[in-house]
């Protein structure tokens, strides 16, 4: 089967919060079985391989997120317009899936001295839970991973790191009439934040290959009524990172900052990663390559890069770009 008819089977099935998973892993399994895979692991993830020697994999997730009123196509059909792809998930990731799917059928694999290991994930667009499971599970991974997030054709070697924390202050109630008898929670919240602020423009300072790492008080959660001092206040920050150590740095210096009786939860701290001996091409956005461990991991994927928008799409040229690029990589890698 071609990319495109693929890409239509996969757009069939509705995998919004994973809804339609075992569809789709069991239809990824059926047809890679037809090819000479071979089922490893399968749970809501599915491991296959076709050779016991594998130096490259593919890892893709099979969930989307939920998709906004008023789509001008129907997000489950895939529709072509212009030499576009409509449909949800078409850029995220299922266009990948399907140029990857097609080109490992066009591969003479009896030529090939090593094979090629696949994995497919769910929840990769709100906890990760596939990916973690795999990585519970001890699963080793081949020294070269593909990754096939949407990146129109450009290879991406490195990602920058995310750290997710959860700031919990604590205060006094009182009366907003006598407020010098309480202790103010969300003004402590302020004031730390602040300084917090200073402390991320000393950072910006650090620039690798023009990035920087950024931050973003996403969520401050206090009081009740407006005639009440607040006692507590929750802040959500969110970090991403250009290097290990930053998140360490972090850590250690909102440790520094709280007040005694304040507190903190890290909700993710994912390091950045970067190929060794390579250009550095890295991404803003977090991907599965920060979670698993392998020699070298590359990020590819189709385009344009919409992901998560209305009228979700990817041009037809991109995706036949996608399975030369996959093809050059699987004849590379395993020959």
């Amino acid at each position: 089967m071609n990319s495109k008819e693929l890409l239509k089977d996969l757009i069939s099935f509705n995998t919004i919060n994973d809804q339609d998973n075992q569809k789709m892993i069991d239809y990824i399994e059926k047809y890679l079985k037809k090819i000479g895979f071979k089922t490893e692991y399968k749970t809501k993830c599915l491991v296959m391989s076709n050779k016991d020697d594998c130096e490259l994999g593919f890892l893709g997730h099979t969930d989307t997120v939920s998709y906004s009123q008023n789509w001008k196509t129907s997000p489950f059909e895939l529709t072509e317009i212009n030499g576009n792809l409509y449909g949800l998930g078409t850029s995220d990731m299922k266009g990948s899936i399907a140029a990857f799917l097609s080109t490992v059928s066009k591969i003479d694999w009896n030529k090939m001295k090593k094979g090629i290991k696949v994995y497919f994930t769910y929840d990769e667009e709100i906890g990760f839970s596939g990916v973690n499971e795999l990585v519970k599970q001890e699963t080793i991974f081949p020294n070269y991973m593909i990754i096939g997030e949407p990146t129109c054709n450009k290879i991406i070697n490195a990602s920058k790191g995310l750290l997710e924390i959860k700031i919990t202050f604590e205060g006094i109630a009182s009366h907003s009439s006598t407020p010098e008898e309480g202790v103010n929670a969300i003004e402590k919240s302020i004031t730390f934040i602040q300084k917090l602020q200073k402390y991320y423009k000393i950072l910006q300072k650090e620039i690798l290959d023009s990035r920087k790492i950024t931050m973003n008080v996403g969520v401050i959660k206090g009081g009740t009524t407006m005639n009440i001092v607040p006692d507590k206040c929750e802040v959500f920050i969110d970090f991403r990172t250009i290097t290990k150590i930053q998140n360490k740095k972090i850590i250690n210096k909102i440790s520094q900052l709280l007040d005694f009786g304040d507190s903190f939860e890290i909700i993710n701290n994912i390091e950045p990663f970067s190929n060794n001996d390579e250009k550095i091409i890295m991404s803003d956005f977090i991907t599965e390559a920060s979670l698993i461990n392998a020699y070298k991991k590359y990020i590819l994927g189709v385009g344009p890069v919409n992901a998560h928008k209305k009228d979700e799409f990817i041009s037809i040229e991109s995706l036949k770009k996608l399975e030369e690029q996959y093809y050059s990589l699987i004849e590379e890698k395993c020959k």
